[in-house]
């Protein structure tokens, strides 16, 4: 045996009983409301979680997600741990039986195939999870993450259940789950906006899926700044905004920078929202503390025309149940340092 291979199985010795306390601590998802939870074989499941948070329950390196029957692999490492991969993917796929597929990305991976996802067994992965009543489409490969983000699980449901009868703007969609959530809770109109068109196809299939009108005209493919100085011209104004944007991105039209510029972006949707409507602002920026975050709201705040409504946490399974991790930056009072607020806004005269 080569010295990998027994670096391999002497780290494998180290994790296997993380991986199983923390399948154990997450039974509930993987046991629970069996019948309404089983794919049309009647076997595996058809929803999504995070398995195992490595950065809290004890192996920085590593997260694994469930996607109805796909386990994904995020390999955070410098490279050289595919004989670990291997054994820590054997081992779970010998304690959940139900899983037909399973893929690895690389997040340090030279080629973009590979911190895309390349599959480990299986021959293809779920396009489909069910969350809350509601079918999402997947394309676990078409970006470095998994095209349908775990740690906003809570917030689709805020949003299932409280958009009835209103219009709203989902800015920065992705691939639109944030904004299908609110078609799903009886929305009366909602407009999805990214700059990459295949992420928004993504969002139509999803309405397909659940037999919901597809309208062209609320899919706009675009940068956000522009886009938000045309909709401002054309008076458009919506009872929600979902600001939900990347922690930085720089194009020739503007920058995201969650991390030193929160209170920007929100400034720049205020006024397409209507009196008495919505803001959803989400930051993710993971050296943003959630004091100075809250403190930057507070800020905004100050003028009377917006006010904290509550504060989503993110789901206890995407942190991780048995935490010995810290946080680089301390996220209270929230959660996670995906920090979710909810504001009411009133507009000026």
């Amino acid at each position: 045996m080569n010295e990998r291979a027994i670096a391999a199985r002497v780290d494998f010795n180290s994790l296997r009983p993380l991986l199983d306390d923390a399948i154990a601590s997450r039974r509930e998802f993987i046991d629970a409301n069996p019948a309404s939870n089983r794919t049309s074989s009647g076997v595996g499941l058809e929803k999504a979680f995070r398995l195992f948070n490595g950065f809290y329950e004890g192996w920085p390196n590593l997260a694994l997600d469930i996607y109805g029957n796909t386990l994904v692999v995020h390999d955070h490492s410098d490279g050289g741990g595919d004989e670990l991969i291997r054994k820590l993917t054997e081992h779970i796929q010998s304690t959940l039986t139900w899983l037909r597929a399973s893929l690895v990305k690389k997040k340090n991976a030279i080629t973009q195939n590979k911190k895309r996802g390349e599959m480990l067994f299986g021959n293809q992965p779920d396009r489909k999870i069910n969350e809350h009543g509601v079918w999402y489409a997947l394309d676990l490969t078409i970006n470095r993450d998994a095209s349908f983000y775990l740690d906003a699980r809570n917030l689709r449901k805020w949003i299932l259940e409280n958009l009835r009868g209103k219009t709203a703007l989902n800015a920065f969609a992705y691939t639109g789950s944030l904004g299908v959530a609110a078609v799903a809770g009886g929305a009366h109109e909602v407009t999805q906006t990214d700059r990459d068109h295949r992420f928004l196809n993504l969002a139509k299939k999803s309405l397909s899926l659940n037999d919901f009108p597809i309208h062209k005209r609320n899919f706009i493919a675009g940068d956000f700044f522009p886009l938000v100085a045309r909709l401002k011209n054309e008076k458009r104004l919506f009872d929600c905004v979902i600001l939900d944007p990347p922690f930085f991105s720089v194009t020739p039209r503007g920058k995201v920078d969650l991390l030193h510029e929160s209170g920007r972006l929100i400034n720049k949707v205020r006024p397409l929202i209507n009196d008495g409507g919505i803001l959803v602002a989400v930051n993710n920026a993971l050296y943003l503390s959630g004091a100075d975050y809250l403190r930057a709201l507070e800020a905004l705040c100050k003028d009377g025309y917006l006010n904290i409504r509550e504060l989503i946490p993110v789901p206890d399974d995407f942190i991780g149940f048995n935490r010995v991790g810290k946080p680089i930056t301390d996220p209270a009072p929230f959660n996670h340092s995906t920090k979710i607020a909810i504001l009411d806004v009133k507009r000026k005269s």
